[in-house]
């Protein structure tokens, strides 16, 4: 009957469309975080010689600023030479990670659907980071930013959603422009931020830095303006700096 024939054409449209997309899903490979290899970071410009921080501060590469805590970690062959005074340090990080330990804070989670590795063409993902990890090397400070800065009580990650990236350039070492939407301190932007990527034995290396004016932090983000009073209001920063030295498996 042509109206059993019109629904048995309509079926098996259905079943073409489903079975198309489950082939197409069955070729996107997934990577995912490891969070004992994977870290994030902030910095500010100027630093002053301690405003940075690292979710591994148990990397061997991590060194804390001045006026750190008892105990912490100071290597002086490899210390690197700062200013107290507000000038501006083109070095960041300050203490970028040279080798891969597995010394780091689950404090970074999250993955990335591709559909083709070698162009990485059709990518996706998201970050996820728990900014009560973020570590300044002095524990008074560190506290007064989870409490009073990121109000870590009741915004308790930090979130990146990846839509694509572009001008992606293959090779050895990847190089693109990572796109996507950053949920910061309960505020939604949508970002942009250079992105390059090589494979080590641990596996897939991934690195990326946004940055912000300092403004941004009570402007756009809302964080507290009396908190943040030394720095932005009077001027005295002017750049904010957020990275991750990721490790995809």
């Amino acid at each position: 009957m042509p109206g059993m024939r019109r629904l048995s054409r309509a079926h098996a449209l259905t079943l073409s469309m489903l079975f198309c997309a489950g082939f197409l899903r069955a070729q996107e490979t997934r990577l995912t975080v490891d969070p004992q290899t994977s870290l994030a970071w902030w910095q500010i410009d100027p630093h002053f010689g301690h405003l940075w921080a690292s979710t591994c501060p148990d990397d061997p590469n991590w060194q804390a600023g001045e006026g750190r805590s008892p105990g912490k970690r100071i290597d002086f062959a490899t210390r690197k030479q700062t200013m107290s005074s507000g000038r501006s340090d083109k070095r960041v990080p300050i203490y970028p990670r040279i080798e891969v330990h597995a010394v780091c804070r689950n404090a970074v989670h999250g993955g990335v659907l591709s559909v083709d590795t070698v162009t990485w063409r059709g990518t996706r993902g998201e970050v996820i980071i728990l900014p009560d990890s973020l570590e300044t090397g002095l524990d008074m400070r560190t506290a007064y930013a989870r409490r009073a800065i990121f109000e870590t009580h009741k915004h308790r990650r930090i979130r990146f959603v990846l839509d694509s990236l572009s001008a992606v350039q293959p090779g050895d070492t990847l190089v693109a422009q990572a796109h996507g939407t950053l949920d910061l301190h309960g505020v939604h932007t949508t970002i942009s931020s250079p992105l390059k990527a090589w494979r080590e034995k641990e596996g897939l290396r991934v690195q990326t830095t946004f940055s912000m004016p300092a403004d941004d932090l009570t402007d756009v983000y809302k964080m507290s303006r009396p908190a943040l009073a030394m720095g932005t209001a009077l001027g005295r920063w002017n750049t904010v700096y957020m990275g991750v030295d990721l490790i995809l498996r």
